[in-house]
């Protein structure tokens, strides 16, 4: 499934990438199915992935690790640390994949006008490669069926 138009992805600098989207829903509600396991459980992923192992210890220097599984029995797992949360405004965390190498930093800031809410997640990769071979990755895809799901979420909530 390709990217519809709801996620704008640029790359601002040789290390970046910058993912936008717009939620038809206030910022707290935005910002708890981000930080949720119950939650995250039911949009997290692209469409036929389930989350299997959903645990987050939200706290500065808590730990979360996620296992999502694929329609054709395959799983990717990550992890990561939270290193700044502002409730419910902004987080930093870390983030590495079981099958990929390096880590990489997360900085997600929901903004809310008018009862829509902006998320712009900006994540630093070691490098220019590795940033590149995200996206190759085909991770834009995923991500915008991912938010597009948790779009259905909050529109039912």
């Amino acid at each position: 499934m390709k990217n519809l138009g709801t996620l704008q992805v640029t790359t601002p600098s040789e290390r970046e990438i910058v993912m936008t989207r717009i939620f038809d829903a206030p910022r707290k509600l935005v910002f708890d199915a981000f930080t949720k396991p119950e939650l995250l459980k039911r949009w997290f992923g692209p469409r036929g992935w389930s989350l299997v192992v959903c645990e987050v210890d939200f706290r500065v220097g808590g730990g979360w690790r996620f296992v999502l599984s694929g329609p054709d029995g395959r799983q990717m797992g990550m992890r990561g640390v939270y290193r700044e949360i502002v409730v419910p405004e902004r987080t930093v965390h870390m983030e590495s994949f079981d099958d990929f190498p390096g880590e990489s930093q997360v900085t997600s800031v929901l903004t809310e006008r008018d009862g829509r809410t902006t998320l712009t997640a900006t994540v630093l990769y070691e490098s220019r490669q590795v940033r590149d071979a995200v996206i190759q990755s085909g991770m834009e895809h995923g991500a915008a069926e991912s938010y597009d799901k948790l779009a259905e979420l909050l529109e039912s909530a």
